[in-house]
């Protein structure tokens, strides 16, 4: 592990920033962090359910998520409560950052490390079957002004969507990439 690591096993916070402002923050159990990828384990964060219309997550969802310190993306594993795998959701973030216990992104005091990624608004869905790969929030994207205030950013999201794509349209889909 690299200076910058965590232990296995320990708690952190991952903060999904998005347009500089935080949106989402949730606890989450350190998995493996072996100093560029890093694997953390939570459960469905979000208050109650959200249908998406090719997919619900709802409580009692568990979500392993696999980060990067040098990838525009991050993959994450839903499973049902029951342990069935429902799928994988893909964000385009900026790398992941993982700050040392005690800091939090905000300024706050936090009691453990913290996993800061930064959401660039494209997402790709995968069916655990891997029939449903699906695009979603190129409008978003569009209307978020990136390609005009950074546009390298913007290339690296749209390279990042597209490696997701044809990673997720494969037989084994991300098993290599996750393994």
């Amino acid at each position: 592990m690299s200076v910058n690591s965590a232990e296995p096993g320990a708690r952190l916070e991952v903060v999904l920033v998005k347009a500089g402002r935080t949106k989402i923050r949730y606890p989450a159990e350190l998995l493996q962090d072996d100093g560029n990828r890093i694997t953390v384990r939570a459960p469905w964060a979000g208050s109650g359910v959200r249908d998406f219309g090719f997919v619900r997550f709802e409580p009692g969802d568990v979500f392993t998520e696999y980060y990067w310190r040098d990838r525009w993306y991050s993959v994450k594993e839903v499973r049902a409560a029951d342990g069935s795998v429902k799928g994988w959701y893909c964000d385009v973030t900026r790398p992941a950052v993982l700050l040392p216990p005690g800091t939090r992104s905000d300024g706050e005091t936090a009691v453990g490390p913290g996993l800061v990624v930064e959401d660039l608004d494209l997402d790709l869905w995968r069916s655990a079957d891997g029939r449903d790969v699906r695009r979603l929030d190129e409008d978003e994207f569009a209307g978020s002004g990136l390609t005009e205030t950074d546009p390298q950013a913007a290339s690296a999201a749209v390279a990042a969507l597209d490696t997701l794509e044809a990673l997720a349209s494969r037989a084994d889909g991300f098993e290599e990439l996750l393994s």
